[in-house]
């Protein structure tokens, strides 16, 4: 745990380095967000939406004082025509994000770190955001909001939780997909290890219900570069299926297959309009992040 931020997965340089980023919704969303976000509730009231805690700066005409009767805390009238993008992050805790060959941390921190971050952006920028966490089901399902006491569940959840279990990346994402009826961004954070071509119908489900999506395809550099030189016992994190392996006979094949992966995804993503981001252990992710929205900000 960080003794400057009081969360493991926040880190005070890397927040350093974010802090001043924003990452802005491309289409329409649901709500609006102090100039950030285009929305299509414009010049008239709309129906009462939710309470959000008090936060300085906020519109002291807002507060709802039958709340503050009844509880002694501030809270903040919240309508659609104020609510600002809805981000739910979608994290992978299947067994295979448990993967470290001679990184720090596992695909699962990495991920994690990530996760922490964008959260963090996102309360700080005022969206809602949520988390989604799954193996072969739904393990967590945070509901998107913005309060401060939201955002440090949050990173209590994300604390406590441990990757295990095998992989439904495909059939999770579509059962989610028809859950999440506003439009908003779908950042999807994964090993992507299931039939590609599954998980693309899945994405494309997203995009089909009007929402935003990108995707974060997160690798050891060992299932890119495969360094193996001497005969090595392989293990599957999933199902612990064990296999023997002479890494002359299969190097090629093994890196020709990994990039066809990766290829058919990054294609796929573009094809419909789906920011796909890949990384592995090895590059910080604040660099990371920073870069991919300096990038998408560039359009």
């Amino acid at each position: 745990m960080s003794a400057q931020t009081g969360y493991r997965f926040l880190e005070p340089e890397a927040l350093a380095r974010v802090k001043n980023l924003a990452l802005v919704a491309r289409g329409v969303v649901e709500g609006s967000i102090s100039g950030l976000h285009a929305s299509p509730y414009k010049g008239f009231s709309v129906e009462f939406a939710e309470h959000r805690e008090y936060t300085a700066g906020d519109d002291p005409r807002h507060l709802d004082y039958k709340m503050l009767a009844r509880t002694d805390r501030l809270y903040i009238k919240q309508y659609e025509e104020e609510t600002n993008m809805r981000v739910q992050i979608i994290l992978d805790t299947s067994g295979s994000m448990g993967y470290r060959h001679q990184a720090k941390i596992t695909k699962f921190e990495y991920a994690s770190y990530l996760t922490a971050v964008l959260a963090y952006l996102m309360t700080r920028q005022q969206d809602l955001v949520g988390l989604t966490t799954f193996d072969t089901d739904v393990r967590l399902d945070m509901p998107t909001r913005s309060s401060p006491r939201h955002f440090h569940e949050m990173m209590r959840q994300l604390e406590a939780i441990q990757p295990g279990g095998e992989t439904d990346l495909a059939e999770t994402l579509h059962r989610l997909a028809n859950r999440f009826k506003k439009r908003g961004l779908i950042v999807l954070v994964s090993d992507l290890y299931d039939d590609p071509d599954e998980v693309i119908r899945a994405l494309h489900h997203f995009r089909h219900r009007r929402h935003e999506v990108i995707v974060f395809h997160v690798f050891d550099k060992a299932e890119i570069d495969f360094p193996f030189r001497e005969t090595v016992a392989f293990y599957d994190l999933e199902t612990n299926e064990r296999i023997q392996v002479d890494p002359a006979y299969v190097r090629d094949v093994y890196l020709e297959q990994v990039e066809a992966f990766i290829e058919t995804y990054r294609r796929a993503c573009a094809e419909s309009h789906i920011d796909y981001v890949m990384t592995d252990t090895s590059t910080p992710y604040d660099l990371m992040l920073s870069r991919y929205i300096a990038k998408r900000a560039r359009g």
